[in-house]
């Protein structure tokens, strides 16, 4: 897609695949990075940025967030409870492990891709678009230290 590129993450790549797995599913999907090195636990982390991006707005509570910090090559992904309620433990096991693999390959971009797929499938299966209206109820752009990046 060619965008800004925050520690090998391509954010225009990211947030295009974000606004394509929202397509069929009334379900968010967010992604925020910690650009700065990143000492702490990264759930914790994970869980004050769920709260500052506003995750727990959307009407069934199907929001999900994937935040990562790739100086650590460290990520968390949480889901609100409409999503935590019918999604099965063993799919979010296995996107941490597809995610991990793709860090641990230098493929960032493309791991945050794939993962963002698998949970718009997840999402569309358990919360399906309403073909009259599918709000975007939280932005899709990428959350980088908090702020929302600038093109």
């Amino acid at each position: 897609m060619g965008g800004s590129v925050v520690h090998g993450v391509d954010l225009a790549a990211v947030e295009h695949a974000v606004r394509l797995a929202e397509r069929r599913t009334t379900g968010e999907i967010r992604v925020a990075l910690a650009r700065f090195y990143f000492w702490g636990d990264v759930r914790r982390a994970a869980a004050r940025a769920f709260d500052r991006l506003g995750m727990r707005r959307t009407r069934d509570r199907n929001g999900v967030l994937i935040f990562v910090a790739p100086w650590r090559r460290r990520f968390a992904i949480l889901g609100d409870d409409g999503v935590t309620d019918r999604v099965a433990p063993d799919f979010w096991r296995g996107l941490a492990d597809l995610l991990g693999q793709a860090f641990r390959a230098g493929d960032a971009t493309g791991g945050l891709e794939r993962a963002i797929a698998a949970i718009g499938e997840q999402l569309a299966a358990h919360f399906p678009a309403d073909p009259a209206a599918n709000p975007n109820e939280l932005s899709d752009t990428v959350s980088v230290d908090g702020q929302r990046h600038r093109r």
